[in-house]
């Protein structure tokens, strides 16, 4: 696969912000309802910036990565898993100089997402890993498995969308990362 043009981390949080300070200038945020996720995933994200501590046994993980790896981060804004796991996922990227992070957005071209969907959804965040010559080696996402799971139980009980994620919100915030990193040692430990 070919490297394709994405930006940092850092042009993603100014995106953000423009997108709260003006959101007339977005059509998308336009909408109250998105709006209001934004806003919200603002103040989410801020929080694990701040307080999202890495496991012992995870910083000595991600310290031997001995090889260069681009994790490209498939988001958005509005995204309110997003707003959990993208600041871990770039918390887990900076422990290490091998690794570089780009974001891209769901919504907008090339369209990654369209090589990586979830059950036919264009489900977010995706983390795809990739090796120096631009190949996959490994994909994560939508959430943590046992988030994932979670969601399809309260899905198939036939609960609302509010009620949902006000249960997905509780499961981040005991979880604290944890399953996460779990996760991604197991990903890139293969």
């Amino acid at each position: 696969m070919h490297k394709i043009d994405v930006m940092t981390f850092e042009f993603y949080l100014q995106q953000f912000e423009d997108i709260l300070n003006h959101p007339e200038n977005h059509p998308t945020y336009q909408d109250e309802e998105y709006f209001q996720y934004t806003k919200m995933n603002w103040s989410r994200m801020g929080r694990w910036l701040k307080r999202f501590e890495l496991s012992v046994d995870f910083q000595q993980f991600i310290a031997g990565v001995s090889q260069k790896q681009q994790w490209i981060i498939i988001t958005e804004p509005w995204c309110g898993d997003a707003a959990h796991s993208v600041p871990m996922l770039v918390k887990m990227a900076a422990q290490n100089p091998n690794i570089t992070v780009d974001i891209q957005l769901r919504d907008s071209a090339p369209f990654l997402i369209d090589s990586y969907l979830t059950n036919g959804g264009k489900s977010i965040p995706i983390l795809v890993v990739r090796d120096e010559e631009g190949r996959d080696i490994a994909v994560w996402g939508p959430r943590p498995k046992a988030c994932q799971q979670l969601f399809l139980r309260l899905k198939e009980a036939g609960k609302d969308f509010s009620e949902i994620k006000e249960e997905i919100q509780k499961w981040y915030n005991a979880d604290k990362g944890g399953e996460i990193q779990k996760e991604i040692q197991s990903l890139l430990g293969k």
